[in-house]
């Protein structure tokens, strides 16, 4: 009985706690019969994006909607942040590097180099600077922390250089010797040199997996679609114009695409490289060159050196949104975005000069003159992980 009885009373005692909490809830009953009954928003699980199965040893795709999501307004990497930012100016026919300070817009130095240099490139490690002397035959190596060239390295026929995304090769495209050779990213050493049978081999980007990169082939209208791992040429395609000559290319935000600038078609090609199909055009304007994603992946700068300008592309939109003139016109080539984002820097191929572009507005902040065909200068340090080559393209 007494067992019994205290039991009782501790459930009569219950109650009435139960009872006093319910109460002091006052006015709030509704919202907890609510949530008893599961109107309550339940809280949402955290999504994942999928993985990316990309080349053995290449750095994980950070987001797979954004190829150029590490290359956002002066996101450096440690190994660059302090570095002093220049602008680096191959001019192929004076055989010299003209150095500026982009802050000033002043030639600081000039550096002299192999014969006929066409790119500065940065390397995977971002530690070097690799200018192409193409006719010299060598590659001279810069170190953008000091500003001072070193002893060049031979490679023949170097008119313009990649590195694969795993870091292990430079691609070297051996234009002249029409070949695709791969090279020991640090000794410059021969691993594999791959013939091609189209003419003038010159640009080139890679897939979003890093599997494979297409090129382009400047003297017979061609591109290759070329195999990373196996170093090997798996398609190849004439464009569907007589005379094309095709010259940049770059993939798009979300990997899907690949564009390809076409000086002789005066417009882009635009082409589905898993497909390798038959890529449609898109004109922009005479001369179309060089191909430069803004820092914020919505946007691509083109240059028209036959016409002094540089058409606007969304891509988004999947069209032109617009063209800004250089007064007094022109011949913009190559170049790259400042870390900022906010400048767009570009050679004056026939007019010894570098453009520095308000990439807000359009307008000209500077016309500096520099040596004699400048060609692929290189912006740096820029955002990035890791550099897959040409002025920079950058993950």
């Amino acid at each position: 009985m007494r067992t019994t009885k205290a039991a009782r009373l501790l459930a009569a005692g219950a109650a009435v706690t139960a009872l006093t909490l319910l109460s002091a809830c006052g006015g709030g009953s509704g919202d907890r019969e609510s949530e008893a009954l599961g109107t309550k928003a339940p809280v949402r699980p955290q999504v994942k994006k999928p993985q990316v199965n990309v080349l053995p040893g290449m750095p994980p795709v950070e987001d797979p909607t954004d190829l150029y999501a590490a290359d956002r307004p002066n996101r450096l990497s440690p190994v660059v942040k302090d570095f002093p930012t220049r602008v680096y100016v191959p001019n192929t026919n004076s055989d010299t590097v003209t150095v500026i300070d982009p802050a000033t817009y002043r030639v600081v130095e000039t550096i002299k180099v192999g014969r006929q240099p066409q790119h500065v490139v940065p390397s995977w490690d971002l530690k070097t600077l690799w200018v192409n002397n193409d006719l010299g035959n060598s590659l001279t190596p810069i170190d953008p922390r000091t500003g001072k060239a070193g002893a060049p390295v031979d490679v023949h026929d170097p008119y313009n250089l990649y590195f694969t995304p795993d870091g292990r090769y430079a691609v070297v495209m051996a234009s002249m010797d029409r070949q695709l050779v791969f090279r020991d990213a640090h000794t410059m050493k021969v691993v594999k040199a791959v013939p091609v049978s189209c003419y003038g081999v010159n640009h080139a980007d890679f897939s979003i997996d890093g599997r494979y990169f297409i090129v382009s082939c400047e003297f017979s209208g061609e591109i290759l679609k070329v195999d990373t791992a196996g170093m090997k040429v798996v398609a190849q395609e004439k464009l569907p114009l007589r005379g094309a000559m095709p010259q940049d290319v770059k993939i798009s935000p979300d990997g899907k695409l690949f564009y390809i600038a076409d000086m002789m078609a005066h417009g882009v090609w635009i082409l589905d490289g898993d497909r390798f199909t038959r890529p449609r055009f898109l004109a922009t304007g005479k001369g179309a060159h060089g191909l430069y994603v803004s820092r914020d992946s919505r946007e691509m700068y083109i240059s028209n050196r036959g016409e002094g300008t540089i058409s606007v592309f969304d891509f988004a939109q999947d069209r032109l949104t617009r063209k800004w003139h250089l007064p007094g016109g022109g011949s913009p080539d190559m170049g790259g975005v400042s870390a900022d984002g906010k400048v767009l820097w570009l050679s004056g191929r026939y007019n010894s000069e570098v453009y520095a572009i308000d990439t807000r507005t359009g307008a000209q902040l500077a016309r500096i003159k520099v040596g004699s065909g400048p060609h692929g200068l290189a912006v740096y340090p820029q955002p990035g992980r890791y550099s897959l080559g040409h002025t920079g393209i950058f993950r």
